[in-house]
């Protein structure tokens, strides 16, 4: 008989499997995952396979609970000091002023201000990550408020999550807008900020602005004159784009002028070459109107100053090619070294102008304006 137990107590004992390694999870009770780009963009507000059903139950059971959490209305949440410190460390230190002030009793905590349902659901938060869906939609405002006061990150970046994916509309948006400035949500704000900027007249008209207008009309002044400044860049941009399209537009007609005297187009191009009829379709969009000009200005019988309008528009076209030609020498475009020696003798005031635009039409598309433009060239 000895002997048996003297073998059964020196027999090896199989080790216990290892816990599994900590893996920091925000778990739905539908058990539902978060999108992969959510997952991405909010690093730890990630869904886990599954929960942990005994914190369910030690939640909702209140086993060995120490501290009572008094709400409004007269609502009472157990729960356990241990779970609160470690989630919290306001709670923690809450606790710790509390502590043995009533030996034997439990200690107490009050949240109030919020609906008892949201503290509830911040608490069960607390102990297992878990959250049910429908509640947290119902009570992301109050839950952000109790995520930020009571130092519980992970829960203040799913209600961020929720309130900028799926709850933000025109009659929310300014209480969000002040609770994330209220609460340190920086991005949080800034997207709430956008979106009364792209929905500016059905936000104006709801409620909230009206309240926001009578309590806090510092924030609302700041929003207008936001709002003034988006749309002055606005008008700035477009005004840039519009210029721009200008200038590549010189530009294409500049690469046109060259392909004209240089090659020839069409039924117009230079003496030494004979033009083909059926050549291929011109891959300059400028060339058909700059033949046009070409053969009126050929013709024209008015070509005086302050005469025939299309004759002096090609006389400032190719004036403006002289000034970029990066050839004049070889160039082949007519009167180009004229204009040349025409420079010389303009004033500085008119000689700033033209640097300037065609500092402008040769950037609008490349840095050197190579191989037909340089800005040396002006």
């Amino acid at each position: 008989m000895e002997s048996s137990l003297t073998s059964e107590q020196t027999a090896p004992v199989p080790l216990p499997l290892p816990p599994p390694l900590p893996y920091p999870a925000i778990t739905s009770l539908h058990q539902k995952r978060l999108s992969p780009r959510a997952s991405q963009n909010w690093g730890s507000c990630r869904a886990s396979t599954a929960g942990n059903p005994a914190l369910d139950r030690l939640f909702d059971g209140g086993y060995r609970a120490d501290v009572l959490i008094h709400t409004d209305h007269g609502g009472v949440i157990y729960a356990h000091a241990s779970f609160l410190g470690v989630a919290s460390p306001v709670l923690k230190m809450i606790l710790k002023q509390t502590k043995g002030q009533n030996r034997g009793r439990h200690r107490s905590v009050s949240i109030r201000g919020v609906p008892p349902e949201a503290v509830r659901v911040f608490i069960r938060f607390i102990y297992s990550s878990c959250y049910e869906e429908d509640k947290l939609q119902e009570h992301a405002l109050h839950l952000l408020a109790l995520s930020h006061a009571y130092a519980v990150p992970q829960l203040k970046q799913l209600c961020e999550w929720w309130l900028e994916r799926r709850l933000l509309t025109t009659e929310n948006v300014i209480d969000i807008f002040q609770l994330a400035m209220l609460c340190d949500a920086p991005r949080l704000s800034l997207i709430c900020h956008r979106f009364i900027l792209e929905n500016f007249k059905p936000v104006s008209v709801t409620e909230g602005w009206k309240v926001m207008k009578e309590s806090h009309p510092v924030l609302e002044r700041e929003i207008l004159e936001s709002i003034i400044d988006e749309a002055a860049k606005q008008d700035y941009r477009v005004k840039k784009i519009n210029e721009r399209k200008i200038y590549e537009q010189l530009y294409e007609a500049m690469e046109a002028v060259v392909h004209i005297f240089r090659d020839g187009c069409r039924t117009i191009g230079p003496l030494d070459k004979i033009v083909l009829k059926d050549q291929s379709p011109c891959p300059y969009a400028a060339c058909k109107g700059l033949e046009l000009l070409v053969r009126h200005f050929a013709g024209c019988k008015r070509r005086v100053p302050g005469g025939c309008i299309h004759c002096k528009r090609l006389w400032k076209i190719l004036e403006l090619h002289s000034r970029i030609c990066a050839n004049p020498n070889i160039c082949r475009v007519p009167l180009c070294r004229n204009f040349k020696h025409k420079r010389r003798r303009e004033n500085k005031k008119d000689e700033l102008k033209w640097r300037i635009l065609v500092r402008k039409i040769v950037r609008s598309k490349s840095i050197s304006g190579a191989p037909f433009f340089s800005l040396e060239s002006s």
